[in-house]
């Protein structure tokens, strides 16, 4: 009965899925639609480097799963493909949210291999990385993917500054940077020091959140690519699409169709219904908040945990659980605290309270349940 096709049930070796890679967040797709003139921008400013000089640097800006990364991977492909001239590297701060643990991946980028876990100085390993750039002749661009994350740490105006000041100290090295924030309210150039704003006068490009019928295009291709004909019907996009509008970030789309793809095979059917969206819907709407939690240290999520259990609370009050479970002090926890509202995980709001003054009150931004099933 499984390899009857007129009853639309799989057998238990075939699937819906053509290339499920498609559908995998972090896959560069053939084509890249609606972003035209981001693109464009973007190759103008790193066009020096494939002629030998250093490129202008680049802010890239815009609300997450609005296409930033993907422009600049494939931009850094297309130059790979072109010269050797020029290395392309690109760091995820929201893993590596220090100076030093940016210039370990560079080193890793540049010798292709990892660095010393311990005993080698920061100024040794920049010292390395900017003869090696010299040596080779060649233009090194980076891309801090994320960079939010190294504000959030305090770290961004350091590791910003020693990248664009490299040709200062060791003359011929050419350094230029592709800083890319995900943070909407974050306002990058005033942040910085005035040291760094001097020297980092960035090219501006914005990505602003997919419409309607740009999503349907993209989802559309990528269930070309991965779906077999005929698995996901012209009302099932449409749903899609209208639930990924509502986000505003379009990865909730592509884990959506996977979700609803995998939901259709479970029920062993050679398609996608509307039931197995809804029902996927439940999982990917939360696909931020997974991808936040999932950067977080230790201690971070310790505190996600302690204000899921005193939601609302007053951050005295917070922090005392939370110390109980850490041994850290306030000026840690607030650190903490901020972290986690700049990332829109918590909302910290002030209020005034009787004869005490103004305190802040810690509640999560989600669910309880959905971030505590994602803390597990």
């Amino acid at each position: 009965m499984g390899d009857d096709p007129e009853e639309g049930m799989l057998s238990w070796d075939e699937s819906v899925f053509k290339n499920e890679h498609v559908f995998e967040i972090d896959h560069v797709p053939e084509t890249f639609e609606h972003r035209e003139s981001q693109t464009r921008t973007l190759s103008y400013a790193i066009r020096p480097a494939v002629r030998g000089s250093r490129p202008l640097n680049v802010l890239v800006r815009g609300p997450p799963g609005t296409g930033k990364t993907t422009a600049v991977q494939k931009l850094f492909g297309e130059v790979g493909a072109q010269t050797r001239d020029v290395r392309t590297i690109r760091v995820n701060c929201q893993v590596n949210a220090t100076r030093y643990s940016v210039f370990s991946r560079l080193f890793e980028g540049t010798f292709d291999y990892e660095p010393p876990s311990s005993g080698i100085s920061f100024k040794k390993l920049f010292g390395q990385i900017a003869e090696k750039l010299v040596e080779d002749d060649r233009v090194l661009v980076v891309a801090l993917d994320d960079v939010n994350y190294l504000f959030y740490e305090n770290e961004a105006s350091d590791t910003l500054y020693s990248l664009l000041r490299a040709h200062e100290e060791y003359p011929g090295a050419r350094i230029g940077v592709i800083v890319i924030s995900s943070d909407p309210t974050l306002e990058v150039i005033e942040e910085l020091d005035t040291r760094v704003q001097s020297v980092f006068r960035p090219e501006d490009v914005y990505f602003p959140v997919y419409d309607h019928p740009e999503i349907v295009d993209i989802l559309g291709e990528r269930t070309k690519r991965g779906f077999h004909d005929g698995v996901v019907s012209r009302a099932v996009l449409d749903r899609v699409a209208e639930l990924t509008a509502e986000s505003g970030d379009l990865r909730v789309g592509i884990d959506l169709l996977r979700r609803a793809g995998l939901n259709a095979e479970m029920r062993a059917s050679r398609t996608v219904d509307l039931e197995d969206v809804e029902k996927a819907y439940e999982t990917s709407k939360y696909v931020d908040l997974s991808r936040s939690l999932a950067g977080l240290a230790d201690a971070e999520r310790t505190l996600m945990e302690v204000i899921a259990d005193h939601d609302g609370d007053r951050a005295g009050e917070i922090y005392e659980a939370f110390a109980g479970e850490t041994d850290l002090g306030y000026t840690r926890y607030s650190e903490i605290v901020n972290k986690l509202d700049q990332l829109g995980l918590i909302d910290a709001e002030y209020a005034e309270i009787d004869g005490r003054g103004r305190s802040r009150s810690l509640s999560l931004s989600y669910e309880k349940d959905a971030v505590l099933e994602r803390l597990e």
